[in-house]
Order: structure tokens, then C-alpha cells, then sequence
């Protein structure tokens, strides 16, 4: 039985990928702030260096999926991107390069940090050009781990976006199934008329377990890998396709401080390298997603 750490394990992402490496047979022990279904749970803060110690060298982890963050863009007070994002992961390194065997660790960055670079399809050599204090931390916090890319064998994730159930209302696609669900007649929103590539939050915990289970061997300790489902999707298709499943139309009203000048019309990600490190992935269609966020 493999022993797996997973950092943030309350968080969205969190909880469904504790369950999936539980499902597979393996023992999972999280960092969590919350009960989040492991089998083992530390209540210990990233930046607590000799709390986080003495957890690692207790549990002797083998495999590690470093998903702890702030994540929501809009958060206030910017410096908490860094403590949690960056610092936090400098702490967390420290700790496992400690171990005498070192475990294969997926660090979940984001595609964030690819930010205005006006592509529409995007690779992992893309330059990152991040616009908010989450995408600089996230791209420091790149930096950071692949200091220890020599110490122990690790890749870094840029997801794309993702959701599922239990993904929190202030992200754009939980607002709008929340507002259907609640029959609203009006829902204020940016521009809907771009496309973006979404993923089930089922598939990326799929894509990460897949990496490290299997660590593709023309991957380098340090390497990047796009996770997304390689389709643009518009969010007034996504809209319609609620309405459709739903029964309930909903009027769309454009605020002018959610839309973002010079914004893209179509991004997507480009997943050759994951569809070869990765092979024979299953994904959720989108419309699948929405009916089961709509039925919870």
C-alpha cells in the first residue's frame, strides 16, 4: 500500500482526489484545515517548518500532490498569495528533502501564469506573462519547487479551468449553475462570447494521480504539463446548454467591470504532452459536468 500526502486536502480539488487515491488502494494522509475524508489529517500550516517535519518524516510520504493555495483571484490582501503559495511551498520542499527516500511530487500550479500572451492555443513553451498577484505567486511558487527539481523527482501541473460540485460560488461556472438552480430571472456577468477550455475537476484528479502513478519516462524532474480537456467552449454555450438541461432561461446582463479589456476571444490548452504522459485518459464531457453540478 502506497503511502500519498495531499497538501490542501479540504480544498476543492482536495477532497476528490483523496477519495480517488483511496478508491485505488492507497493510504492518503492530507494537510488539511478540515475533515476531508483521508485516512490520516494534520492541521499544520505550510509555513510551520518544524510542524511540517516532523508530519513528513512520521509519514515518510511516496508519492506527494502539493495542491495547498489561496486560489481565488479576488482575495483582498495580496500578500497572503505569497505566504501561502510561495513561501509555503519553499517550507513544504525543505521538509521533504529531508527524507531519506524522496517521493515523486506533483505541484498544481495553474494556467494563470501563462496570463496576456495572446495565443489561443497554448503550450507548455508558451513564456508566462501573469496579470494578478495569484499567477506571480503561482509562477514563483514554479520557481521555488524546481530549485529542488535535483533532490527529488517532481512535476509541475498548469491547469486550465476546471469544476465540479462543491466548487465555491465565486468562481464563474458554480455562480451561474447556483443562479439556474435558483430559478433567477437575471444573472450579471462579463463577456460571454469567449471560450475557454473547462474540465471536470474529476478529470484533472484523474490526469494528476496518472502522472505520478505512471511518471512518463520522457518527462525531467522539474518539467510542466498543461492540464485541460484541449476544447473552447463559450460561455454562452455554457449557458444555453444549462438553460437546455434545466428547463429555466436566465437573461444575461454584461457588468462592465467583469469584462477585461484586451481580453481573448478563444484560449485552450494544448495537451499533446499530457495525452502522451498521460495516455487514454477518459473525460467528462462538459454538458455531463453541468447535469451533475445541476442534480446535486
Amino acid at each position: 500500500m502506497k503511502t500519498c500526502l495531499v497538501t490542501g486536502g479540504s480544498g476543492f480539488t482536495g477532497r476528490y482526489l483523496i477519495a480517488l487515491l483511496k478508491r485505488q488502494g492507497h493510504r492518503v494522509v492530507a494537510l488539511a484545515s478540515q475533515p476531508c475524508g483521508a485516512d490520516e489529517t494534520h492541521h499544520v500550516d505550510l509555513n510551520d517548518e518544524a510542524s511540517l517535519v516532523d508530519v513528513i518524516q512520521e509519514i515518510a510520504p511516496e508519492e506527494v500532490y502539493h495542491l495547498a493555495a489561496l486560489s481565488f483571484v479576488g482575495h483582498p490582501t495580496p500578500l497572503d498569495f505569497y505566504r501561502v503559495n510561495t513561501l509555503g511551498t519553499d517550507v513544504l520542499f525543505k521538509a521533504l528533502s529531508k527524507l531519506i527516500q524522496p517521493p515523486r511530487v506533483l505541484v498544481a500550479s495553474s494556467a494563470n501564469v501563462y496570463g496576456a500572451n495572446a495565443q489561443a492555443i497554448i503550450d507548455e513553451n508558451v513564456t508566462p506573462l501573469p496579470v494578478n498577484h495569484y499567477a506571480h505567486s503561482k509562477l514563483a511558487m514554479e520557481h521555488v519547487a524546481t530549485t529542488y527539481a535535483q533532490r527529488m523527482p517532481l512535476l509541475i501541473a498548469r491547469p486550465f479551468n476546471y469544476t465540479g460540485r462543491g466548487q465555491a460560488l465565486h468562481f464563474l461556472v458554480p455562480k451561474i449553475v447556483q443562479h439556474i438552480k435558483n430559478l433567477e430571472s437575471v444573472i450579471e456577468l462579463g463577456n460571454v462570447h469567449v471560450s475557454r477550455d473547462f474540465s471536470d475537476v474529476r478529470d484533472v484528479c484523474n490526469a494528476y494521480t496518472c502522472l505520478l502513478h505512471q511518471w512518463p519516462s520522457e518527462s525531467q524532474s522539474g518539467d510542466i504539463v498543461n492540464i485541460g480537456s484541449g476544447r473552447a467552449v463559450s460561455l454562452k454555450g455554457l449557458i444555453d446548454d444549462l438553460q437546455s438541461i434545466s428547463g429555466h432561461e436566465i437573461k444575461v446582463m454584461v457588468n462592465q467591470d467583469f469584462v477585461r479589456s484586451n481580453e481573448i476571444s478563444e484560449l485552450k490548452a494544448c495537451t499533446s504532452r499530457l495525452d502522451r504522459w498521460a495516455p487514454g485518459l477518459s473525460r467528462v464531457p462538459l454538458k455531463q459536468t453541468l447535469e451533475w453540478m445541476l442534480s446535486s
